[in-house]
């Protein structure tokens, strides 16, 4: 059942299972990606979405579907000025098809060739507390064991994070300005390089960026401490980074007093 609309981009539902006991549960990435493909089917927590157009992203990745954002208002399924497609208490079933029904479904329902199966229902709140009732035991089995599995992927997720810091810890010792011939820039977070500011000989001032790296959906630029000059550079653009990474080298100017 979608319960908000606009989650992600563009309409995207964040939506849930009306049975509880259906309901996955799972963290999102960090970080995230830095691409998702549009009509993507993801999990962050116990809400499903869709994604509305392609964008970066952090959910849990579980299928791919039609689209739900009409860009070209083609299908008449659209109701006439809202490009998009799912609304607040709908509720939502896929049907498994091959990869590709799946690109000849996408390109006919764009053009309009292609419709959905919609039938009016009606969502009774106090029938559902009613159920809630008279399942009440078997949902909350169903909780515990849920959250003690995902209090033990959390766990491991830590673990796995900690053994992470403690390497990245030891790459900036091992890559620290005793090792490097210069002055070493390293990362302060994991994620993505977006954007390299600078390139190998280029002389660069106090404050200046050097690079920009992409994490939780959010861009840190890195700035230089000195003015140097730009002697290597140790990293690529869409490339993964981890905290303590070596990212480039700047070497100190010197400036020379002349004597007469």
């Amino acid at each position: 059942m979608v319960l908000g609309l606009g989650d992600v981009y563009l309409g995207a539902p964040c939506a849930v299972p009306v049975d509880p006991r259906h309901r996955l549960l799972t963290s999102k990435y960090n970080p995230a990606r830095t691409y998702t493909a549009e009509g993507t089917v993801g999990i962050g927590g116990v809400y499903m979405c869709i994604y509305g157009m392609d964008s970066p992203g952090g959910y849990q990745l579980v299928g791919r579907t039609l689209p739900i954002w009409n860009k070209f208002l083609k299908n008449p399924v659209f109701e006439q000025g809202e490009p998009w497609l799912l609304k607040f208490f709908d509720q939502v079933r896929y049907y498994e098809v091959t990869e590709a029904e799946l690109t000849a479904q996408r390109e006919a329902f764009r053009e309009g060739r292609l419709s959905l199966k919609i039938e009016d229902s009606y969502f009774s709140l106090a029938e559902h507390e009613e159920f809630l009732a008279q399942n009440a035991a078997s949902i909350a089995e169903f909780k515990t064991k849920q959250q003690a599995a995902f209090t033990r992927e959390v766990a491991l997720w830590q673990a796995d994070e900690a053994e992470k810091v403690d390497a990245a810890l030891q790459d900036k010792i091992n890559s620290s300005p005793t090792d490097v011939d210069g002055h070493a820039i390293t990362a302060d977070i994991s994620g993505n390089i977006w954007k390299l500011l600078v390139e190998p000989g280029q002389n660069v001032e106090p404050d200046q960026p050097l690079l920009i790296v992409e994490a939780m959906k959010m861009e840190f630029s890195v700035y230089a401490d000195r003015a140097a000059k730009v002697s290597a550079i140790h990293c690529e653009p869409g490339k993964q980074v981890n905290a303590g990474d070596l990212l480039l080298v700047l070497e100190e100017l010197i400036l020379e007093e002349l004597a007469d």
